[in-house]
């Protein structure tokens, strides 16, 4: 906002006391807009893979045999612990980094789910509807930054998750491979997406720490279960 003189008589005191403080209401209602770091476009795609993922119990557990697990890759195993490892041991790590590496890891968590999953699997076309629906987040995501930012160079430990993420199997050490089961890494999926782009699921006036690795607590596991199931906006 512009504070103008009138023509004529300089401004008084009292006038310039207001325009300062117009200017720092501005400033207080541009400050979640400043600070938040998922633009607003991504809210929409990630709510309705949230939506999604609210029924994952069912599909990723129940129609599967008990300790039923799948081979992934070892970077593949991405929980709250890992982020908050990240932020340790990188320094000034970028948080759009982090929300390019979660594209990275669940895109490949996905892609292997559906490939162990017969095309008559009860499991089969919600795995399918989910990789869709992260693939339009991510094409979103892709959208909403500058091309530049996915040229940037990564730092180094996060380069070397991101070159074992994409190395061909028949290279990978054995050692290299964890299994998992499906609704394990779902979970991790949803849990680490409340925590990189909390901004589309706190709700106002809350204050909730996503990325808390305490949220494996009753009580914290409750208020994820009770954003899941927000109605999107």
């Amino acid at each position: 906002m512009l504070c103008l003189k009138r023509s004529g008589k300089p401004s008084s005191m009292v006038a310039s006391s207001l325009c300062f403080l117009w200017a720092l209401l501005g400033l207080y209602a541009m400050a979640p807009v400043l600070m938040a770091s998922t633009p607003a476009a991504m809210c929409t795609p990630l709510k309705t893979l949230n939506d999604s993922l609210s029924h994952r119990r069912r599909y990723m557990k129940h129609n599967f045999p008990i300790n039923y697990s799948i081979r992934v890759y070892r970077e593949e195993i991405f929980k709250l612990s890992t982020i908050s490892r990240m932020r340790l041991k990188v320094e000034g790590l970028d948080e759009l980094v982090l929300q390019r590496l979660w594209f990275q890891v669940n895109q490949g968590v996905l892609k292997k789910i559906i490939r162990v999953l017969p095309e008559r699997h009860p499991s089969r076309s919600y795995s399918a509807e989910l990789e869709r629906r992260f693939r339009d987040a991510e094409g979103v995501f892709v959208q909403s930054h500058p091309a530049e930012m996915f040229q940037q160079e990564l730092p180094e430990k996060i380069q070397d998750i991101w070159d074992q993420l994409t190395e061909e199997p028949d290279r990978v050490l054995e050692s290299s491979w964890r299994f998992a089961s499906p609704k394990s890494l779902v979970d991790s999926l949803c849990r680490t997406m409340f925590c990189l782009f909390s901004d589309c699921f706190v709700h106002p006036g809350a204050q909730q720490d996503y990325c808390g690795v305490s949220h494996l607590g009753r009580g914290n596991k409750t208020s994820i279960q009770k954003a899941e199931k927000r109605p999107a906006e």
